[in-house]
Order: C-alpha cells, then sequence, then structure tokens
C-alpha cells in the first residue's frame, strides 16, 4: 500500500427538499409521517488532502482558513469525544474518529488538509465534507470495506457527537460531484442518482444576514412528531406530502432537461415554504434580505428560478442561471449593486461515452501458427444472427449499437495495412454479387472506416502500456475499454457495453466489469472485492484489485458475500470504462519506470486510481468468450451463437 493518498471530497447543495431528512426520521415514531425526499448534489469545490497511517490521529491544514492550526490527539475514544463537543472546525474530524475508534480495530491516522476551495458557513456543508473524508481516510487505509452508504453512517454519527447535530443529507458529498435523490423514512435511507441532461448553472450568495439554526430546528420539530395544532399540521404537510410532489417533478424536469420547468418549481416550493412552514418560526423564516433578492427584478431576467439554502432564513440565497453568461452578470451585480458575495456552482451532466479503444497488437503466441497468417482479432465465429464474421467485426457492431462515436484500434508496427485492406470497399463486380444481407455489412465497414483512429504501439511494454498509447485520443474524456482477444453476448436487449455506459452515466465513476468465477480459477484472472451499492447487488464500490492472485490470497482478502453464497469470486469480464484519472496514473507509473513482470500493467494503475478516486465494479448480465487460446477458441466457435 502507499504511505500516503491523496483524497477530495466535494462540499454539497441541497437543491430542492431541506429539512426533509429529519422530518422523515420522525416516521418510525408516527407511521402518518410521509417520508422525506431530497435532491442532494456534491460540487466542484470540496476539500483536498493527504492521508497515511500513524500512531495518532492527527490534522494538519496549510489552508488559511484554519490559520495553520493542527490536531495531536491519541486514539482515545474519550478523548476525541471532548474534542467533538468542544465545538469548533477539530470537533468534526474528532467527533468522526471517535466514532470509528470505538465500532473499528484500526490505529491512527495522519491527514494534511492541502487545499479547500469550499466557502464556509455557506450551506455547502464543509462539516459534513471533513466528516466524509476522515471516514474515507480510515476507511482506504484501514480496508474497513465500507460502502458509500457506510462512509455517510459514519460521518453522519460522527457529526452528531459535535454541536452541530446538522442532518442526513448533508453527507450525500460522499457520492461525489453527482446530484442523486435522498429518501430518509424513519431510520432507513436511500440515494438513487440523477442524470441531468443540461448544465446547471448555480449562483450561491452569502445574504450577510443572521439566522439562528438551531432555533429555526428546534421551532419545526414541535410539530413532530404528532400535530398539535393546525400550523404543525402545515409544516407536515409542507415537509411531506407537498415536498414528495415537488421532488417527484424536480427529477422529471432535471433528467429531461428541462431547466425553465425546473426553475418553476424553485420558485413554488419557496412560495410553499413561506406559506405553510416560516409561520412556525416567524422571527428567523420571515428571511426579509433572502426574499429581497427573491423579488429582485433585475436579477430576474436572468435567471429561472430561486430559493433559499439550507436552514432557509437569511443565511444563503441559490439562483439557477439561464446560461454560464447569466451566471457570470448575476454575480457581479450581487457584487457591485447588493454588496454580496456570490460564487458559481456548475454542475456538468456526466458525459455520456462516446469513445472506445481496442487493443489488438498482440501477436498471439498461443495461437501460432495460425497467427503468422491471420491476427487472431479476425478469426471466424459465428455470430447470434447466424452470420460468419471476424472477431473485431462483432466487437465493432456492438459499438455502434452502443452509441460510439469514435473507435481507437491500437496496432502493432506495419499492421495499419491489414485493417485498411479490410475496411476499404469491395470492387462494384462483387459488391453486387452480395445478397442484402450480406451487402449491410460491407456498408457497415464503410461506416466504420470513418469512425477508426489507428494508434502503433512501437513497444509491447504491457497492457497498461497499450492503453497509455491511446491518451490523446481520449483527450481527457471517459472512454470505453474492450479486449480484442474476446467477444461478448447479452442476456438482455441491452449489449454488454450498453450495460456499461449506463453505469458510468449514473455514477459518473471508472468501472471495471466482472463476473463469478470459480475459486480455483482465480489465480488466471483479476480479481476484485468490495461493498455491494445497490440492492440487486450488481454494483460493487471496489475497496482491492489483485493481478491473478493465488487461492490463500483470495480465500483471506477477495471473497465477496452476496444474497446467494457467502463464497463469491468476481473476476474482470473484460470491458472497463476509464476516466483522466486512470490515464493520468499510467502516465505517473510510466515516467516512474513502475512495472511488474517487466511491464506497464493497467491492474495496477486501476487500483492506485481505486484508492484516490473510488471505482466501481458491475456484474454484466452476459457472458464473455474467449479466442486467445486454441482451446477457449473451440469453445467460442461452440457455444457463442447457441
Amino acid at each position: 500500500m502507499k504511505n500516503s493518498i491523496d483524497l477530495f471530497v466535494p462540499g454539497r447543495l441541497c437543491l430542492i427538499g431541506e429539512h426533509s431528512d429529519w422530518a422523515g426520521l420522525y416516521k418510525a415514531f408516527n407511521p402518518e409521517i410521509v417520508p422525506g425526499q431530497a435532491i442532494v448534489t456534491g460540487i466542484e469545490q470540496g476539500i483536498y488532502a493527504t492521508v497515511s497511517k500513524s500512531d495518532d490521529f492527527i490534522v494538519e491544514s496549510s489552508v488559511s482558513v484554519y490559520k495553520n492550526e493542527s490536531l495531536v490527539c491519541p486514539m482515545d475514544s474519550e478523548k476525541l469525544r471532548r474534542i467533538a463537543n468542544s465545538g469548533g472546525f477539530f470537533s468534526y474530524v474528532a467527533g468522526v474518529a471517535s466514532y470509528v475508534c470505538e465500532n473499528y480495530s484500526v490505529g491512527g491516522i495522519r491527514i494534511k488538509i492541502t487545499k479547500m476551495d469550499l466557502p464556509i458557513k455557506s450551506g455547502l456543508s464543509s462539516s459534513a465534507a471533513i466528516c466524509v473524508l476522515v471516514a474515507r481516510a480510515f476507511n482506504i487505509l484501514y480496508a474497513l470495506n465500507l460502502n458509500t452508504m457506510g462512509e455517510m453512517t459514519i460521518a453522519y454519527y460522527g457529526e452528531q457527537r459535535t454541536p452541530s447535530r446538522c442532518g442526513r443529507l448533508d453527507q450525500a458529498c460522499a457520492y461525489g460531484v453527482n446530484p442523486v435523490c435522498m429518501t430518509f423514512s424513519g431510520n432507513e435511507m436511500s440515494v438513487k442518482p440523477l442524470k441531468i441532461k443540461q448544465p446547471l448553472y448555480f449562483v450561491v450568495a452569502d445574504l450577510n444576514g443572521h439566522k439562528d439554526t438551531v432555533k429555526i430546528l428546534s421551532d419545526l420539530n414541535k410539530a413532530f412528531p404528532f400535530a398539535e395544532s393546525e400550523q404543525d399540521k402545515k409544516v407536515q404537510e409542507a415537509l411531506g406530502k407537498d415536498n414528495e410532489a415537488f421532488i417527484k417533478q424536480s427529477c422529471d424536469y432535471l433528467e429531461k432537461g428541462n431547466l425553465e420547468g425546473y426553475g418553476r418549481i424553485m420558485k413554488e416550493y419557496q412560495e410553499n415554504f413561506d406559506k405553510k412552514v416560516a409561520p412556525s418560526c416567524k422571527d428567523e423564516l420571515s428571511a426579509l434580505k433572502l426574499h429581497e433578492i427573491l423579488k429582485d427584478e433585475t436579477l430576474s431576467q436572468w435567471i429561472y428560478g430561486a430559493k433559499g439554502v439550507g436552514s432557509q432564513g437569511d443565511g444563503t440565497v441559490q439562483l439557477l442561471a439561464k446560461n454560464h453568461e447569466c451566471q457570470l452578470k448575476i454575480i457581479e451585480y450581487l457584487k457591485k449593486v447588493k454588496k454580496m458575495k456570490g460564487f458559481s456552482l456548475t454542475i456538468h451532466p456526466k458525459k455520456a461515452v462516446t469513445k472506445a479503444i481496442i487493443p489488438v497488437a498482440g501477436f498471439g503466441t498461443r495461437l501460432f501458427p495460425v497467427t503468422k497468417a491471420l491476427k487472431k482479432d479476425f478469426f471466424p465465429v459465428m455470430d447470434t444472427d447466424g452470420i460468419l464474421k471476424p472477431a473485431i467485426l462483432i466487437l465493432l457492431e456492438q459499438l455502434l449499437q452502443a452509441g460510439i462515436e469514435k473507435i481507437c484500434l491500437v496496432i502493432g508496427e506495419g499492421e495499419k495495412s491489414l485493417y485498411e485492406a479490410f475496411f476499404n470497399p469491395l470492387s462494384p463486380e462483387h459488391y453486387e454479387k452480395l445478397p442484402d444481407d450480406k451487402k449491410y455489412y460491407e456498408d457497415m465497414l464503410e461506416t466504420l472506416k470513418n469512425k477508426i483512429t489507428y494508434v502503433v504501439q512501437k513497444e509491447r511494454l504491457g497492457f497498461g502500456h497499450a492503453v497509455y498509447q491511446c491518451r490523446k485520443f481520449a483527450q481527457n474524456e471517459p472512454v470505453l475499454l474492450l479486449l480484442g482477444d474476446m467477444v461478448y453476448r447479452s442476456n438482455q436487449n441491452k449489449n454488454c457495453m450498453e450495460q456499461m455506459i449506463d453505469a458510468y452515466e449514473k455514477t459518473g465513476m471508472p468501472v471495471i466489469s466482472m463476473h463469478a468465477v470459480p475459486e480455483q480459477d482465480v489465480v488466471h484472472y483479476g480479481i476484485m472485492s468490495g461493498q455491494w451499492e445497490n440492492k440487486e447487488q450488481t454494483i460493487l464500490r471496489l475497496n482491492r484489485i489483485c493481478e491473478k492472485p493465488s487461492v490463500a490470497y483470495a480465500q483471506d482478502y477477495l471473497k465477496v458475500t452476496s444474497k446467494n453464497s457467502s463464497e463469491n469470486y468476481y473476476a474482470v469480464f473484460g470491458q472497463y470504462i476509464l476516466t483522466k484519472d486512470v490515464f493520468s496514473q499510467l502516465e505517473k507509473n510510466i515516467k516512474n519506470d513502475v512495472r511488474e513482470r517487466g511491464e506497464y500493467q493497467l491492474t495496477s494503475a486501476l487500483e492506485q486510481t481505486r484508492k484516490q478516486n473510488g471505482m466501481l465494479g458491475l456484474v454484466v448480465d452476459g457472458k464473455s468468450y474467449d479466442i486467445g487460446l486454441p482451446e477457449k477458441y473451440i469453445e467460442t466457435i461452440k457455444n457463442f451463437n447457441l
């Protein structure tokens, strides 16, 4: 394991549904309470830190907002609890550390905060971000095998040990810069990622006012768990069924890209809050400064909608700008005219995967001498449509079905002419002799020709080296990586590549495809372990990636428990979605000459990226077929089209 790991945790913005997290908790006492819901997103700004193991719990910072102060405390629960109870910045980190100390067998950690571009006390939950960062540091350094929800839970209970006592939605920053819809029903919480279609150009501004969050929460909590007055009923209604309707419509608008509709919901939500909730705490929620901004006619020309943030009151306002230009105008206007500091928060849609890489430079030693005459990716396979095709055409056809627009083939020196000959058109004489179903494939080859880029791997220095040759092709965009000596068959309408792209779009994280393998076969594969992220147990939050482990090592460290078995082993299925972080790590390894078995390995770069940024495994509903070994190729020929 590396001596230190770099981590980043963003702040979070509650787009809509504030107060519903704690209100939903009361369903445990009153079954008539409607579950709370909120749409929350991590943001681009956050906290950066380097973490490592230590004997004590140490937090240091070179960030000016913390005045270069530091905390050094033994990993002693009572001492950490006292610090947590005292308030201030260190209370949050100590609260999480005390909870971990009591519930897990761990040593200490050293956290050095290296950068923070997240404003504090602005409704963006800098406290939750540092709590999640501490939880994640313990999780990674001591292999606690927690999924994202587990990290959120530790962060929440840690923060509950401080005077702040924030709600459950704050820890949504654990999901990164990705909008999620959270549901709170009693002690149960669920999270559903949202796929937004259009960029969200927010401006968040400090109102330069005063609000007493403790009083707001105290007054509103009086309406729960049982309403004792008409006003109590209105509060429960606003945070319950009204909120539920607003969230449902908001999710629909955001996922369809209807920002004008979502802006209208923001206005309606605020009006409903002012009408039904604010009277329970008039002193704080009358919010004169907030409503001055909401009613400003100059601002109205640049926005779709606006509303309060967090507990509401005169703390912070969020405005949804119509575009980037309007976003800048709002910030300038607030600064010059209202004397308020506003800053931009732009939430971009997760870029759909439109590029793919297929390394095919290998000589095919295990298939010699046939590979002297024919490259293995041109070996014929009977496809499910009954047409005999080169293996690479099966891959390319599935890429087209998945919406891939650009394809990079990593080839060896002198091989380009082989592929160009395959994609070049037939003579008119030969074309006319083809039946219609064969003409379809000839036309497809011409279409593919214009989508293909060739990269030559001059030296055979490993799979990671081959992938790294495509960095300029990737251009910091997510790319789908396939193995050139495998073909894939799905068990559903979406092919295996489409399933991978869907998983990336929902999470925005690098994804490795997986399939279950028998224990005795782990020595032949890259094996992954982790914790399930969803109830269906198809997405795994990875905590370890190991290339061709021994059976004994797999038994000790790589088992994955599922609802069907306590001993599952998951191997790489042969497809990956790589992000720019993976290419950055490959670059570091190559520049520093970090090799394994004399080669630059992709698995090593993936494991290093996983430690720093997280990574997911997807159980693909399908099967992969190998054409790289003689006996496997025979099996593929027999079974692929059945």
